[in-house]
């Protein structure tokens, strides 16, 4: 789905601007680097298209949904469409690798031999086939990052929001979720990843968009890492 952004601003209370003004267009299967200094709007970003946020100001548009507009009973089914990772992977620790990504599809409904053979399937994709039966706490932290990529692409999102997905890695892992990524975008999915990790924007070159002070400063097809106070 094409992602559309038009005029939005977000303001948090008192006053704080964490977006202005931002145009901005994704087409469907693009795969975008979001780069900027802490407290760009970076995570602002990511969570209005994953409609956890509303715009202040503004239209945000998701293929031929409108998420101002959205009602409550259409919004599970969008969020269906859009797997996200944050920073925190929020991994249930008491249960193994195959338990964290059923359980998203158990909860929404879908029969038993189905969640079998999907979670299967995404935890092959990521790697860790042979350690499906771990549990959080046995596991590495570029381990835990691949299962928390799995969830989100459990469902065959359309949209996939990674944040900071690489921040806390050594450079060997971070490249493996690097070409995690980059596979599931060459399958036909939108990804769109915030960083701050110049050496894999530059490494391997996407489209970048660059955020500064909540405005959208730079749009560049295979551009590279390039921040001021950053270099």
């Amino acid at each position: 789905m094409d992602i559309r952004l038009a005029g939005v601003t977000k303001i948090f209370e008192p006053d704080i601007v964490a977006l202005e003004d931002v145009y901005l267009s994704i087409d469907k299967g693009e795969f975008v680097y979001l780069v900027g200094t802490t407290g760009s709007g970076k995570t602002t970003l990511l969570r209005l298209i994953s409609r956890e946020y509303l715009p202040s100001r503004g239209q945000i548009t998701v293929g031929d949904i409108n998420l101002r507009k959205i009602s409550r009973s259409q919004l599970p089914f969008y969020r269906r469409e859009v797997g996200v990772v944050f920073q925190d992977y929020k991994l249930l620790p008491n249960l193994t690798v195959f338990e964290n990504v059923a359980f998203v599809l158990e909860a929404m409904g879908i029969p038993p031999r189905i969640v079998k053979n999907r979670s299967n399937e995404v935890i092959d994709q990521v790697g860790l086939w042979r350690r499906r039966f771990l549990k959080p706490p046995q596991l590495s932290g570029g381990e835990q990052q691949r299962v928390a990529i799995a969830r989100a692409m459990a469902n065959s999102p359309s949209i996939f929001l990674a944040d900071e997905p690489t921040g806390n890695l050594d450079l060997r892992t971070s490249e493996e979720i690097m070409r995690l990524l980059l596979s599931i975008n060459a399958a036909g999915t939108t990804v769109i990843v915030a960083t701050h990790d110049q050496y894999l924007v530059d490494a391997y070159r996407q489209r970048l968009v660059e955020l500064h002070n909540g405005r959208l400063k730079r749009d560049e097809r295979r551009g590279r890492y390039f921040i001021d106070g950053e270099l």
